[in-house]
Parts: structure tokens; C-alpha cells; sequence
């Protein structure tokens, strides 16, 4: 993928980011703790790349993401778009820039509303933003299901009608029905086969080289994220613990849980002894 980090704005800039979520005890539900899912978080990720954001599960990755995109809302810290502060706008704003900020979730099956065909869940987005209807619509929706990999008849089709991949595959149509620039990535493909995966992380690739999109790609999988990345921030208990180039990374890591993780990357080839490395505090 292009690395395009000589450009002079970067499309996001997070800086700072925490989340915290309040534990409620007792009768009144008095506030008695609180979980810092996300403590500190910054980075930035320039116009058509990829900045791979990996961890073990429950680091706060996902939380992130989400955070960004305010569907959950922010304790502290900003979150600049295209050098727009994301946490300032008011409804109207943010309507404006949910159509250049999207996201593909992690189970597709769950993502997609079981009672609508397939040709409104993609073509949703277009009608209530007021870009598409009527044949137009139609014409719109059957477009991004062929340029996805299926054929235009999937849109008169029920979720439940595909698999997992095919689902998968109409969730990114539906996250490129609105041309956005930046689309998160929620672990797009750990639901999914091993097979069924690399076409999906292909098809990522050759959408972003068409589109030029940027992706924040949110994975637990070191080798996915060492195969489609341009950078990565490897995040632990809330925070970033290393960040950089990904041949960096993948082939001198300084921080002992990243080392961990690399260690957890099955071997290809079984007559090589690879020692697995543990990190305290590591889910095994």
C-alpha cells in the first residue's frame, strides 16, 4: 500500500484520547470506580495510509475506534478531522462528516439488519443523506455490490442468504456508499475463515488504491496487520506502548509486549522451533 507520509495535514489526529466508563455499585448506583478502556491515546494517519492499531483483546482498540467516530462519547482529549475538531461540531457538522468517516464491524452477520434485503441496507445511507432515490438508488447500490464482488441481483436478498465473506462484502458497500475518506476497520476479518480472509483484506487493498482511502485498521492479528499496513501503534491497557514504520516493528520491536505478540504469529514452516514469549499480565 502508499505510504503517503510526506503530506503536509495529516486526515486524523488523535491526541490525547481517554475514555473512561464508570463502575456503579450499590442500591443508588453510586459511581465507585471508573475503567480507563482508553488512557492517553495519540496518533495521526495521513491521507492514504494505513495505521494498524493491535492489541490482545480488551486493550481498548475497539473503544478507540468507536470514540472517534463519536458513537461513544469521549472524556477528554480531541479528535481532529481534515483539521476539524470532530468533538466540537453540533448535529449538523456531524452529519456532514459522518459521510467522510465510516466503519466495517466485526461481525458482519450482527452489522446488518436481518429484516431488510441487502439493496436497502446498502442504499440506506444514500437516502437518508439525500444524495440517491428511485432508480438512481438501485442503480448506485447494484454498482458498489459488483465493484465488492457480488453480483447485482444480491441486492433483492435477505442477509441470511450469504455467508460470512459475502456479508463481510456488503458491509464495506455499505461503508463506500457515502465516498468517505477514512473508514475504520473493526476487525474486518476475524470473523471470517482463514481463506475467506485474505480476499477480504484484498479487496480492502485494491478499494483504498482505487478510492484513496485511509483505513484505521483494529486487529489482534499481528500477521494480518504486518500484510496490510503502512504503520503500526501496538496498544496495552488503554494506552499506545510502541508506535512505528511496520518493517520496524515487525523486524526490531522494543517493547517486550510487542515482542510477545510477534512471538503468538504462527510459524509457517513446522520444523522451525519458534519460542513463544509471554508478557505478565498477557491473556493467554
Amino acid at each position: 500500500m502508499e505510504n503517503t507520509s510526506h503530506a503536509t495535514r495529516p486526515l486524523l489526529e488523535v491526541d490525547n484520547l481517554k475514555t473512561h466508563f464508570p463502575v456503579r455499585r450499590g442500591i443508588l448506583q453510586r459511581v465507585v470506580d471508573q475503567v480507563r478502556a482508553v488512557d492517553g491515546v495519540s496518533f495521526k494517519i495521513q491521507p492514504g495510509e494505513t495505521l494498524g492499531l493491535v492489541g490482545e483483546s480488551g486493550c481498548g482498540k475497539t473503544t478507540v475506534g468507536r470514540t472517534i467516530l463519536r458513537l461513544i462519547p469521549a472524556t477528554s482529549g480531541s479528535v481532529r478531522y481534515d483539521g476539524k475538531d470532530v468533538f466540537g461540531m453540533n448535529a449538523s457538522e456531524m452529519r456532514d462528516i459522518r459521510r467522510k468517516m465510516q466503519i466495517i464491524f466485526q461481525d458482519p452477520a450482527g452489522s446488518l439488519n436481518p429484516r431488510m434485503r441487502v439493496g436497502r441496507i446498502v442504499g440506506e445511507p444514500l437516502e437518508v443523506h439525500g444524495i440517491s432515490s428511485g432508480d438512481e438508488l438501485r442503480e448506485r447500490v447494484e454498482n458498489l455490490l459488483e465493484r465488492c464482488g457480488l453480483w447485482r441481483q444480491a441486492a433483492d436478498r435477505y442477509p441470511h442468504e450469504f455467508s460470512g465473506g459475502q456479508r463481510q462484502r456488503i458491509g464495506i458497500a455499505r461503508a463506500l456508499a457515502l465516498e468517505p475518506r477514512l473508514i475504520v476497520c473493526d476487525e474486518p476479518t476475524s470473523a471470517l475463515d482463514v481463506s475467506i480472509q485474505s480476499q477480504i483484506l484484498n479487496l480492502l487493498a485494491d478499494l483504498q488504491e482505487d478510492f484513496g482511502l485511509s483505513y484505521l485498521f483494529i486487529s489482534h492479528d499481528m500477521a494480518v496487520i504486518h500484510h496490510v499496513c503502512d504503520r503500526i501503534a501496538v496498544m496495552l491497557d488503554g494506552q499506545i506502548v510502541e508506535e512505528g514504520d511496520r518493517d520496524g516493528i515487525i523486524e526490531a520491536p522494543t517493547h517486550e509486549y510487542t515482542k510477545a505478540l510477534l512471538s503468538a504469529v504462527p510459524e509457517a514452516d513446522p520444523r522451525r522451533d519458534k519460542k513463544r514469549l509471554v508478557y505478565e499480565g498477557m491473556r493467554m
